[in-house]
Parts: structure tokens; C-alpha cells; sequence
């Protein structure tokens, strides 16, 4: 099991020493994802689906796909609060609510600032 952490500062929706952890439960395709979102008020789980397609369509194969699936919920989390995130869904759904996702997911994966 593959863990990616990551801490960032979301001023948008109040996180501050927050946490992303990425763990991939299946290497298929799609890739299936637990990942679990911490912060002083607690914490969420969530179960998150990825095609090899889209991520190489949008972000290139240079990229773990743990890290691209922590880019999409930093883009999530600017806009966002944990609670507001699906339970489980697919990274392709996140361009139904935001249609900007994909132009913006690869400055997201380039920036962990953001």
C-alpha cells in the first residue's frame, strides 16, 4: 500500500494543518483510492476511482497516480469543505461541478502550495 501525505493550507475554506493521505487500494483501471482528510475538526474518508485514460490524457504518465489523486482533492478543497466531497465517486465527476478542473488539475499536481 502506497501512502502519499501531504500538508497544506486551504485559506478558502479555513483548513489550516490539514492533511491528505492517499492510500491505493487496486492498481487496475481504473485505480481505486482511499483517501482520508484530516484536520482539528476531525476527519472524512473517501473512496475515489481513476482511469489510467483521463490521468495520462490531462497530466501525462510522469506522475504518481497517488499524487495526481491529491491534487484533485487540494483543486476540491480550495472550493470546498471536506464535509461538502462526495463519499465515492470517480475523478471524472469532479468536471460536472467544476468545469474547470482539468485545465487547472496540472497546476494543482505542479504546486502543492495551492
Amino acid at each position: 500500500m502506497i501512502a502519499v501525505l501531504c500538508t497544506l493550507a486551504q485559506r478558502a475554506v479555513g483548513w489550516s494543518n490539514s492533511m491528505i493521505d492517499v492510500r491505493q487500494l487496486d492498481d487496475g483501471d481504473p485505480g481505486v483510492y482511499q483517501v482520508e482528510l484530516r484536520d482539528g475538526a476531525g476527519s472524512s474518508r473517501h473512496r475515489v476511482t481513476m482511469a489510467r485514460a483521463l490521468r495520462d490524457r490531462v497530466l501525462g504518465d510522469q506522475h504518481p497516480p497517488e499524487r495526481c489523486v491529491e491534487a484533485a482533492f487540494r483543486f476540491l478543497l480550495a472550493r470546498e469543505p471536506k464535509e461538502a466531497i462526495l463519499r465515492d465517486f470517480d475523478v471524472a465527476v469532479i468536471s460536472h461541478y467544476f468545469p474547470e478542473f482539468e485545465a487547472q488539475w496540472p497546476r494543482y499536481l505542479a504546486d502543492p502550495t495551492l
